[in-house]
């Protein structure tokens, strides 16, 4: 809850949402299963890249792409576009098919592809769960894989809905201290079900 401005978490119970969120991510990674890291606040973007690239999974540390999960066919063709330009690109047939203005306008496509697809570009199939960071400011993800019934886990301040999440962690969202803890605990659980 809230007091005046200032918000009260139960830190026990914290601790006792974030084992189970631990427990989940331990068995999705047993079962060889892909989690979605979601994460596009300024202020912790870059923590949600580093903790999902530790792992190898994919990420969305930018503004959500809608349809990542709601339309996915169309957005697994614009990944095998990108993938099909940069193999053009490094077997250097592209600059022999192409004139230079065409050459200029693929390189457009090829920038505006990799800078919205980046993180998700691994991707072969909708993952099975997403790792969010704050429910409120991802509103379109958390839509989109609750109406899909994909889980999420995620770390959300009190002001946030927890029916919104399958395993809710109720922690201080904006802090990046409080988000970087709880990732690496979430990461390092994924790791240990990864190696067996």
């Amino acid at each position: 809850g809230t007091k005046g401005r200032q918000e009260i978490i139960d830190l026990v119970k914290t601790v006792e949402q974030l084992e189970a969120a631990k427990s989940v991510m331990a068995t999705l990674a047993k079962e060889g299963k892909t989690v979605l890291f979601v994460g596009g606040k300024v202020e912790i973007a870059a923590l949600v890249k580093k903790a999902a690239q530790e792992i190898g999974a994919p990420y969305v540390a930018a503004r959500w792409l809608g349809g990542t999960i709601s339309n996915w066919s169309e957005i697994k063709k614009r990944i095998d576009r990108l993938a099909e330009l940069a193999e053009k690109g490094t077997a250097g047939t592209l600059s022999k098919q192409h004139t230079k203005l065409e050459l200029v306008k693929i390189g457009r496509e090829q920038k505006r592809l990799t800078e919205r697809l980046d993180g998700i570009t691994a991707l072969t199939k909708r993952p099975d769960a997403l790792l969010i960071v704050d429910t409120k400011h991802e509103k379109h993800a958390v839509k989109e894989a609750n109406d899909a019934g994909i889980p999420i886990v995620a770390i959300m301040s009190s002001d946030c809905d927890l029916r919104e999440a399958a395993y809710p962690i109720v922690a201080n969202d904006t802090s990046r201290e409080t988000v970087q803890l709880i990732l690496s605990e979430l990461v390092e659980a994924f790791a240990r079900g990864q190696a067996g």
